[in-house]
């Protein structure tokens, strides 16, 4: 008699779930040992959680100072987990094989594919491997640069780690910091500006952007999605740092900053807010117009396939795209002399109507938990589009949460991390078009 054992096959982004959830168990264990808190006591269970899970989903929403409550060994676990996090486990799983001389078949290369969020499974090695040596050199150079700058002020064994702390945050775009007030003592440093924007806008453009620019060399040859990731990207920046720059004029609170000191700021929180998570102004000085700005970018977010969250650049490019494209009364949504499949308008309006679902759900949950706080509206929305977009910027919100609003909040997180970039794969994985046609009819809209 032949018995036949059914075994459980998960899809790629199941797969993927699986890894972040088992990445985070083991970072919340090794973060609540005793030996990974600075006084030598165990943080607990559910603050351990909170920063594995912010770590791996590269937010850096913190309920607990990194460069205070925590020693070395568990600065170094949030190090580890935030670079598996923000460039995927499965890539550095496919390098480490690759060097020890494993061929990897078919079924790891549709692994990798969601993670790197490429059109096809062919290369995806090569890529995977372009991907590693490309953010572990511009961390290393960023390091290099940050450790000569920051040595006369605290000395080349201090500012070396402080240099690599940083560098992997930002390339990652995790607003993890060492210092209590994030980079606000760097406010008008040119270096510190740049260095840390420069890795997390390249880590937020997406590494088939990257890759597709350095194969090109020309613009005018770039795909589709290169151009509107880059055109979006460069008009969020440009818009946001003039917004910013302009409002901030008018507030009290920028009184004492030189011209050049507004200047960077206003540079950097456009930058930044595309879910970087570091902040060299006070958010929560800031003009409520300021704030909710800064809510709007959050909510774009980075670009597919980099290491920011949020909705993506060309998600919310392709939105109005075919906003404009409704105005005009035209049947084809374009760009560049190039149309763009009405499937892949219909995806993105569904990446967008779930996000906005998740966020309004979760605001109103917060709102209710954490009313024992009296706390304003605007802060609660501020921090959860934070956690979803896994911005990591905070207006005081998150270090005041409850048990509950804890997990509320790390649930954002997780869900925020993981829909845009998977929900949307798996959007087109195994469809099955329906076998039967319902005739047409009309709705009015509008």
């Amino acid at each position: 008699m032949i018995s036949h054992k059914k075994t459980i096959q998960f899809s790629p982004p199941q797969w993927i779930i699986l890894g972040f959830i088992i990445l985070i168990i083991i970072g919340t264990i090794l973060l609540a040992l005793p030996q990974a808190s600075a006084d030598g006591e165990s943080v607990g269970f559910l603050d351990a959680s909170f920063m594995a899970v912010s770590a791996v989903c590269v937010t850096g929403l913190a309920v607990l100072e990194p460069g205070g409550d925590f020693s070395s060994l568990g600065q170094t676990i949030i190090i580890v987990l935030v670079q598996l996090g923000g460039l995927g486990f499965m890539i550095f799983g496919v390098s480490v094989a690759i060097l020890v001389g494993k061929v990897m078949g078919m079924k790891y290369r549709l692994l990798l594919q969601p993670t790197t969020n490429t059109f096809s499974a062919q290369g995806i090695i090569r890529l995977a491997m372009t991907i590693l040596l490309l953010a572990l050199s511009l961390e290393a150079i960023t390091t290099i640069i940050l450790t000569i700058h920051w040595s006369s002020e605290l000395g080349w064994a201090e500012a070396a780690y402080s240099a690599l702390f940083h560098s992997v945050m930002a390339f990652n775009n995790a607003g993890f910091t060492l210092f209590d007030n994030s980079m606000e003592d760097y406010i008008g440093d040119p270096v510190v500006n740049l260095s840390l924007s420069v890795l997390f806008i390249v880590g937020g453009l997406g590494f088939m952007v990257l890759v597709d620019l350095y194969r090109q060399r020309s613009l005018r040859k770039l795909s589709l999605h290169s151009k509107l990731v880059l055109v979006t990207s460069a008009v969020l920046l440009v818009g946001g740092f003039l917004f910013l720059f302009i409002v901030g004029l008018f507030n009290p609170a920028t009184e004492g900053l030189s011209l050049s000191e507004r200047l960077w700021s206003a540079y950097f929180q456009s930058a930044t807010a595309r879910s970087a998570g570091f902040n060299t102004f006070d958010i929560g000085s800031m003009f409520v117009a300021s704030q909710f700005f800064i809510i709007v970018l959050m909510f774009i977010g980075a670009s597919t396939g980099g290491t920011g969250g949020g909705i993506k650049t060309n998600t919310f490019a392709i939105l109005v795209l075919a906003t404009v494209n409704t105005f005009r009364s035209g049947h084809q949504v374009h760009a560049f002399h190039r149309k763009i499949a009405l499937e892949t308008v219909m995806r993105a309006l569904a990446v967008v109507v779930s996000s906005l679902a998740w966020i309004i759900g979760a605001t109103l949950l917060l709102t209710i938990t954490e009313d024992i706080y009296d706390v304003h509206f605007l802060t609660t929305l501020f921090d959860v589009v934070s956690a979803f977009s896994t911005a990591g910027l905070s207006m005081g919100l998150t270090e005041e949460l409850s048990p509950i609003g804890k997990v509320i909040m790390m649930i954002t997180m997780f869900v925020g991390r993981l829909g845009p970039l998977t929900l949307a794969y798996a959007l087109t994985y195994k469809q099955r078009p329906s076998k039967i046609s319902y005739p047409e009819d009309k709705v009015l809209i509008g």
